[in-house]
């Protein structure tokens, strides 16, 4: 078993607008690394207005590490020597390709290179986009990446 891990805490889709800032509201992918042998299905967060029957339904992005064969991020090397753990959430605008266009740091580790090592593997992951009414649309999706010793 390795000595380190890494995996994502949950995650979640706050807004279809670039400027728009992030919603709380978690879709609970619970995967213990992005690129698992297993592929978690996470449950799919669908939002629809009670008051307006004709709204429609959206599905917000996923990022399941196995089926999209996305790799965990590398723990970085002086990082687990000095014994640095934490969770880093991600804000990333997911296009309707399934890219991540834009990256950020929404909440740090508190390590500088921890949160580099989740940016630099977001950036290259692919994702199942979120869709609005069936079409895959560009939305801002929060993703927790945490970096845990064992």
């Amino acid at each position: 078993m390795a000595a380190n891990e890494t995996r994502l805490a949950g995650a979640s889709a706050p807004d279809t607008t670039p400027g728009a800032s992030p919603v709380a509201a978690e879709a609970g992918l619970g995967m213990r690394s992005p690129g698992a042998a297993e592929a978690a299905t996470p449950d799919t967060e669908q939002t629809t207005s009670r008051a307006d029957p004709g709204a429609q339904r959206i599905e917000l992005p996923r990022q399941i590490g196995a089926y999209l064969s996305n790799p965990p991020p590398p723990y970085p090397p002086l990082s687990r020597r000095l014994g640095e753990q934490g969770q880093v959430t991600l804000r990333a605008f997911i296009d309707a390709d399934g890219t991540a266009s834009r990256v950020e740091v929404l909440n740090s580790s508190g390590f500088d290179r921890l949160d580099r090592a989740a940016l630099a593997a977001a950036k290259d992951w692919r994702y199942l986009p979120g869709t609005r009414a069936g079409q895959p649309v560009g939305m801002w999706f929060n993703l927790p990446v945490v970096f845990e010793l064992k």
